[in-house]
């Protein structure tokens, strides 16, 4: 099952909604702790702040996210907010869908995840990619509750200016069933132009 059944295109904005199921996040994440490595690390215990450089991963069940720089901040509940910056590479991101053996997976120059709100941002040369669909910009959120991508060709959410080369790119595979069978729309399967033809015809003999 692919990931971006519905696609809509305004003023150099994407919005994807998702087929339920089809990316959600692995659930089992949200319970499972966080480990990171690195070459060095700094601690903040008033600002409930950590910063780790170098080389580093985090990991928090199946979502592993890879950058030079990663920020942590734990808000009073628990939750943790990390802030990923790349050096010389992109920094990446990667996390397992629920109930497939399929991941996915995403690079920019800076990526946010709000554990809380199960949202990741990705700022800067951003690219998604869930099975063989795959979206390009300059900013793109992953909200996993509500199961949407929002894709900009502008910094921070907004449009690029008028004339600007930025531009959203999406590559959205076929939507069809077992080989060979028809496309459908919301669980209906479309007929052959000269089905519809043919069976207008014996409707008025």
């Amino acid at each position: 099952m692919n990931a971006f059944p519905k696609i809509a295109v305004l003023a150099g904005c994407i919005c994807l909604a998702l087929a339920t199921g089809a990316a959600r996040a692995e659930k089992a994440d949200r319970d499972k702790p966080v480990n990171i490595d690195a070459d060095r690390v700094s601690v903040d215990d008033l600002k409930k702040q950590q910063t780790f450089e170098g080389n580093v991963q985090l990991a928090k069940g199946t979502l592993v996210i890879r950058a030079e720089r990663i920020v942590v901040h734990q808000d009073e509940d628990g939750y943790q907010r990390g802030v990923a910056s790349g050096g010389a590479t992109l920094a990446n991101f990667r996390q397992k869908r629920e109930g497939l053996d399929e991941y996915i997976e995403g690079e920019a120059e800076r990526i946010e995840h709000d554990a809380k709100a199960e949202k990741t941002e990705f700022f800067g040369r951003a690219r998604v990619r869930s099975g063989l669909d795959e979206v390009r910009g300059q900013f793109i959120s992953y909200d996993a509750r509500s199961e949407q991508y929002f894709v900009t060709s502008g910094p921070n959410g907004t449009r690029a200016p008028s004339g600007s080369r930025e531009r959203v790119r999406a590559i959205i595979q076929p939507r069809t069933g077992a080989a060979g069978a028809a496309p459908t729309v919301a669980g209906v399967a479309l007929k052959e132009t000269q089905d519809i033809g043919k069976s207008t015809q014996e409707k008025v003999k």
